[in-house]
């Protein structure tokens, strides 16, 4: 689960805070539809650019939907030129409405858009305005067979299972012996 919510989990008693274990980092992502022109957004310049230019944008209901809104915007100076073509997704991917061609960009985690059929993954917006959400594992702390729960992280965790993580869009946490 998102880090910050298995955190009130611990303060709550609820899970065994020794147990925690953070195990992939999400960032947002930008998709268009299938067949747009792939835009610029290497740079925070050339993400500026695109978003000017781009007619309708698209951002999840989410925390980074809610980051990009109230402060991705506002880091980069745009966000009375952004505000009115900009909307937010409720209970729906992002992706699906921009496949659809409802939105020209789309904002969302990249383990929610690289499932999406009709859209082209961008790639992620630049490490000066993103914001990077952390997933983590813990043991409930009234668990009944705590190693099993030590066993599923450990999967988690694993060499073996990175490849499955990036596959999904998420970035492993390596953590050293």
């Amino acid at each position: 689960m998102v880090g910050s919510a298995l955190g009130d989990l611990i303060s709550k008693g609820a899970v065994d805070p020794a147990s925690r274990v953070d195990v992939a980092n999400s960032k947002i992502g930008v998709a268009v539809k299938a067949g747009a022109p792939t835009p610029d957004i290497s740079t925070v310049e050339a993400l500026k650019r695109t978003l000017l230019a781009a007619k309708s944008i698209a951002y999840s209901d989410s925390a980074s939907g809610v980051y990009i809104e109230r402060e991705m915007y506002k880091k980069l100076g745009l966000e009375d030129a952004l505000k009115p073509k900009s909307r937010m997704i409720v209970a729906e991917r992002v992706g699906n409405v921009v496949a659809r061609g409802e939105a020209e960009l789309g904002f969302q985690q990249v383990a929610e858009l690289l499932p999406v059929q009709g859209i082209t993954y961008v790639g992620t917006i630049p490490d000066e305005v993103q914001s990077v959400t952390t997933f983590s594992a813990g043991i409930p702390a009234n668990a009944k067979d705590k190693e099993a729960g030590r066993a599923l992280i450990a999967c988690f965790t694993s060499q073996e299972e990175r490849p499955a993580l990036v596959k999904s869009g998420l970035e492993p946490i390596v953590r050293s012996p």
